[in-house]
């Protein structure tokens, strides 16, 4: 079954390659693997291209925000599926047509399936801080 939450795992599979291989997949190759994904829904498609579309282009942005509100934490200390699963929580938030509570549930979501113990607990205290903070420069 094809839903949001799926294309938005997707999405995080392309931000982890993307992070851990820089130029290794160009974005019609990208565009290709989220529609085979989603099984060929459009509507899914074009969500899931939205979504690693703006976050790579919003990244450095997002990664910005996020330091700031992760107390002791540097983006690249962070385990990568943590740091790519707040990328997508944060590009959400502050770019996104998501609800901010959505875009946090949804993240700590991906952050039990694809982190450790601890993520999920970090996901949501960094991307609550950043909903509750996010009209601030």
């Amino acid at each position: 079954m094809a839903t949001r939450r799926r294309a938005r795992e997707i999405v995080l599979q392309l931000l982890y390659e993307a992070d851990v291989n820089p130029g290794g997949r160009d974005m019609e190759a990208s565009r290709a693997f989220i529609k085979s994904r989603m099984q060929g829904r459009k509507a899914l498609t074009d969500f899931a291209d939205v979504l690693l579309q703006g976050t790579l282009k919003h990244r450095d942005e997002i990664d910005s925000r996020i330091s700031k509100l992760a107390a002791h934490w540097t983006i690249s200390r962070m385990a990568v599926p943590d740091r790519n699963v707040l990328r997508l929580g944060g590009y959400e938030i502050l770019f996104g047509d998501t609800p901010g509570r959505v875009a946090v549930n949804e993240a700590v979501v991906l952050a039990k399936r694809y982190g450790d113990k601890n993520s999920p607990r970090f996901v949501n205290g960094v991307l609550d801080r950043l909903m509750n903070t996010k009209d601030q420069p």
